[in-house]
């Protein structure tokens, strides 16, 4: 089949590639502004929790009692602590708190009634807390009782369903906005071969027509590829295409060396964090006990599930294998999830206690997930980011007041971590 050309025929002008280029580049460009903006816009900001002592009875609640009772009349391992401070006097409460084996003990009626309704299973004491404490976690499970029928009636888990989300602040990550403006310039440089090869395609069948031949299309197209792969310039420009994706490649994999980011190992024993942590709000702090007072957050022991499940699904499979371990006097062989390098020291207490940082902050949504696994990278650099970012907060701690003053006489910008040495290397090297 024979085509015909005008002399001068062009497939497309500079200019009109260009215009193309530029167009698509800007969409590209506005695209990920929108999105970015589109992400903001559904940020939400959690509402903060009563003040006084309910407040505090709050995190005390939930760090101890929690795990066998309801703020509401519903049955967990314990009854319902709905209308409890209305039912009994202080006096009563404070004792059975502290001590309630005492109580069941010394025959009280109404002790007695609880053990033997519950299966006889022996409440934890908690000796240590104080009249303050025991009286914020009341007010609290007061006000939490009243507005749990609001929260339930509210429609299609509107505000009172407490919405917002602990990640609903966030715009999108520093990695999704490098890696959509590499798939940009990506883009650009496809579109820019395509315009040389397009254009040396124009000068070639241009220069057919010229010499007066006019051979088919398939001839036109071969001779158009033999030049094109005999030009210096296409088979430099490839060569590097080449290098440059081998390198980066390369340095993608050596950085990627140690790193188990998305790694969920199959455990002994099906765990479910999603069920535990999520559905029934149970405490990290009460499974795992270290994360307050030390370097390492622990690995549950047998015992602490048995506080539970020696009276909740003791016929369960999964449940079995944790009593076939305590009689063997064995214990569970976990699988480690969240491994540093021994090089590399961190602390859980200081974080949690001083940093004020929540689990979800390294170890991702615990709550959602079904499976654990490790959904930060935990590298150095990941570390010092957090460093960079993170404001310390120094509100009513006279430690940092004079690090406060010494600092707004130079900076004008929020005390940050790597402020007061958080990117020093002996500080997690030594």
């Amino acid at each position: 089949m024979n085509i015909s050309f005008r002399k001068n025929a062009k497939f497309c002008s500079y200019f009109s590639y260009s215009r193309i280029l530029f167009t698509i580049a800007v969409g590209l460009l506005l695209s990920v502004q929108n999105l970015a903006s589109a992400q903001d816009s559904t940020a939400t900001a959690a509402a903060p929790a009563g003040g006084g002592d309910a407040a505090k009875g709050e995190a005390l609640f939930k760090n101890n009692c929690a795990q066998c009772h309801a703020v509401t009349d519903e049955r967990v391992v314990g009854p319902g602590l709905k209308g409890a401070s209305s039912r009994h006097d202080f006096a009563w409460l404070s004792k059975w708190v502290r001590n309630s084996q005492a109580m069941i003990a010394a025959g009280d009626p109404y002790a007695v009634k609880i053990y033997n309704e519950y299966s006889k299973a022996q409440m934890t004491s908690f000796p240590n807390l104080s009249d303050d404490d025991i009286k914020g976690i009341f007010a609290y499970v007061d006000q939490a009782s009243t507005a749990a029928p609001a929260a339930a009636a509210a429609p299609g888990g509107g505000p009172a369903a407490g919405g917002g989300g602990e990640s609903g602040g966030e715009g999108p990550s520093g990695l999704f906005m490098v890696v959509l403006g590499a798939l940009v310039v990506v883009m650009i440089l496809v579109l820019g071969v395509l315009l040389v090869i397009v254009s040396l395609l124009s000068k070639a069948v241009g220069g057919e027509v010229e010499s007066g031949t006019k051979p088919d299309f398939m001839t036109r197209l071969g001779s158009s590829l033999k030049k094109i792969s005999s030009d210096p310039a296409i088979r430099s420009a490839t060569l590097w295409i080449f290098v440059l994706l081998v390198l980066k490649a390369t340095i993608d994999g050596a950085y990627s060396v140690g790193v188990q980011q998305g790694y969920a190992p199959k455990q002994p024993i099906a765990f479910s964090h999603k069920l535990h942590a999520g559905e029934y709000k149970i405490d990290c702090n009460y499974c795992h006990t270290g994360v307050n007072r030390g370097k390492s957050a622990h690995i549950p022991s047998a015992n602490i599930c048995m506080n539970c499940h020696g009276v909740i699904k003791k016929e369960s499979p999964e449940i079995q294998k944790i009593y076939t371990s305590i009689e063997n006097n064995q214990p569970i062989e976990w699988v480690r999830v969240h491994n540093l390098p021994d090089l590399a020291y961190f602390n859980h207490a200081q974080h949690v206690n001083v940093g004020g940082l929540e689990c979800q902050n390294c170890h991702g949504e615990v709550e959602k997930m079904e499976v654990i696994q490790q959904r930060s990278s935990l590298t150095m650099g990941w570390c010092i980011d957090c460093h960079r970012k993170t404001e310390v907060n120094t509100k009513d701690n006279q430690y940092y007041d004079k690090l406060v003053q010494l600092h707004a006489s130079e900076s004008k910008e929020a005390l940050k971590v790597a402020d007061i040495g958080g990117l020093e290397c002996s500080k997690c090297h030594y």
